[in-house]
Parts: structure tokens; C-alpha cells; sequence
């Protein structure tokens, strides 16, 4: 499997761009951005995160997954910020997954405690 981890709307902007020519099936992980020592200003972030990387085996053999720290929390509070506002994600929670360019394919928050939920999403 393929990873790769990015922060800011413009890095992830160009590697999902990148990704689409080179047609890569894409996962997306919007999540708090971590302080300098690894730890996310999100508490959903902390307890979603390990329950879907322990889900990740289970995505198609050929698809990618891009982990994509959000900013800070004053910045993804604002309501004008461009993960909320860009038509191809108007995203309403961190953390978030989904299947990019299937913006009806989407986890938010508590969803991402249940594997269950997870590994449907990776069937679709």
C-alpha cells in the first residue's frame, strides 16, 4: 500500500492532483494538524486514527491512502477555511475519510470508530 502524509490545503491539493493523473484510486484522512510531538489538537483525530490504520489492509490492493493534516484548530474552526469550502470536499468534521472524487463516500467523527464502517467504505 501506498502512503503519503501531507499538511496544508495547497500540499494536499497537489498531490491529490498529482495522484489523479497518475489514476490512483485515493483515500483520504483529514485529521488535526500533530504539535511537535505527535499529538493532534483534535481528541476524535487521537481515537479515529489507529482504528482506521488498522483498517487499511483492507482497502483495494491498488489504492492509495493520503493523510492530510487540516491546520490548527483556530484555522479549521473557521468556517471560511478551503476544506470547507472547496466544492470537491466541503468538508463539515475532522476527522474525515473519504474516497476522492466521491464526495458521497464519506466518514466523519464518530464514524471512524467503527471498523465496521470503515472496511465498508474500502468494499465500494
Amino acid at each position: 500500500m501506498e502512503e503519503y502524509n501531507v499538511t496544508g490545503f495547497a500540499s494536499f491539493m497537489a498531490k491529490v492532483e498529482e495522484l489523479e493523473k497518475a489514476k490512483k484510486e485515493v483515500y483520504c484522512l483529514f485529521s488535526g494538524t500533530k504539535d511537535a510531538n505527535g499529538h493532534s489538537w483534535c481528541p476524535d483525530c487521537v481515537t479515529a486514527e489507529p482504528v482506521v490504520r488498522s483498517c487499511l489492509k483492507n482497502m483495494p490492493p491498488e489504492a492509495v491512502f493520503l493523510y492530510c493534516q487540516v491546520g490548527d484548530r483556530a484555522y479549521w474552526k473557521d468556517k471560511s477555511n478551503e476544506f470547507r469550502t472547496n466544492p470537491k470536499l466541503k468538508l463539515t468534521g475532522v476527522p474525515t475519510l473519504m474516497k476522492w472524487g466521491s464526495p458521497n463516500q464519506k466518514l466523519v467523527e464518530a464514524n471512524l470508530f467503527a471498523p465496521d464502517m470503515i472496511n465498508m467504505m474500502f468494499e465500494d
